[in-house]
């Protein structure tokens, strides 16, 4: 398949455009100037353009077989323009697909994690009004208009050496700022964690499916939190320990709401029904490497 990808420099992105590029796809990857593919492993061929170019992206979309989104809008200081942005995108690729049965692939995350609640790859969340992105609510619509259009999930924690914008960093440079890498209370509370090459294969094989209307979870394990805060700990030369859920959000800021919920998320349809099961290192054992923050760190 020719495959339109976009974000394809993205950490996850990247690691699509390479997982792609193996199983014998060729991808043609949106980037947002010719400079950003500078020092990538020219896995595809570069598309110049945004996401508010929905022109572009429909033609782009029209003269491939599929299309693979995971780019969202940088500066999150107008939320509501980028979550908008992303929906006219999304509608965008539909216009070019509709009749057909070519796939398009949305990205959206597993958010918060209620405790003692499990999220399953039929769970449909509505619009959250303070939470304007509505990228897998989109999908679905189209899907009911009969778009192959599904979702991807991605874990809290897409991780992988060379790993510089997601929550691990964070938290490592919050235990280095403070001296302390902690948790909440006993630290048993869950946190979704998949490597990001295990990741991308949930994007292929998803693609390949040719789904209307399916979530899938690319998730391989739930690490309580404890454990990931030692491997922290350790790899950064600071103690581990608990801290109240009244501390929370001193310690942790914005963070704090991600840190607390204990929930769990199901794979049980991603791996019948993709055919997917993880094979790469897990989240702690990742840490534990030396050279995980080789490029993170911020001192």
């Amino acid at each position: 398949m020719r495959v339109l990808l976009t974000g394809a420099t993205g950490w996850i992105g990247s690691a699509i455009a390479h997982e792609l590029s193996q199983a014998g796809h060729s991808v043609v990857g949106l980037v947002r100037s010719a400079y950003d593919v500078f020092g990538s492993d020219q896995t595809f061929e570069p598309l110049v353009g945004a996401l508010d170019d929905t022109l572009l992206l429909r033609d782009a979309a029209d003269r491939v077989d599929g299309v693979i989104h995971t780019a969202f809008g940088s500066g999150f200081d107008d939320y509501a323009t980028l979550s908008k942005q992303d929906t006219d995108a999304i509608h965008a690729f539909a216009e070019a697909y509709a009749g057909t049965q070519r796939p398009i692939v949305v990205t959206h995350g597993l958010g918060t994690l209620p405790d003692g609640h499990t999220i399953t790859e039929t769970d449909r969340p509505g619009i959250i009004p303070e939470y304007p992105r509505a990228s897998e609510q989109t999908a679905f619509e189209l899907a009911q208009r009969g778009i192959h259009a599904s979702v991807v999930r991605p874990a809290r924690s897409v991780h992988g050496v060379g790993e510089t914008h997601g929550f691990v960093p964070k938290f490592a440079d919050l235990a280095r700022q403070k001296n302390l890498s902690a948790y909440v209370g006993d630290g048993s509370n869950s946190w979704p964690a998949c490597h990001r090459t295990d990741v991308a294969r949930v994007y292929r094989l998803a693609l390949e499916r040719g789904a209307m209307g399916e979530a899938f979870h690319a998730v391989s394990e739930q690490v309580p939190f404890k454990e990931m805060a030692q491997a922290i700990g350790r790899q950064n030369g600071v103690p581990a320990k608990s801290i109240s859920a009244e501390e929370a959000e001193a310690h942790f800021g914005d963070l704090a709401i991600w840190v607390r919920g204990g929930g769990e998320v199901a794979t049980v349809l991603t791996q019948e029904r993709l055919g997917w099961k993880p094979r790469e290192i897990g989240l702690v054992a990742d840490i534990d490497r030396p050279e995980y923050f080789a490029k993170g760190k911020t001192n």
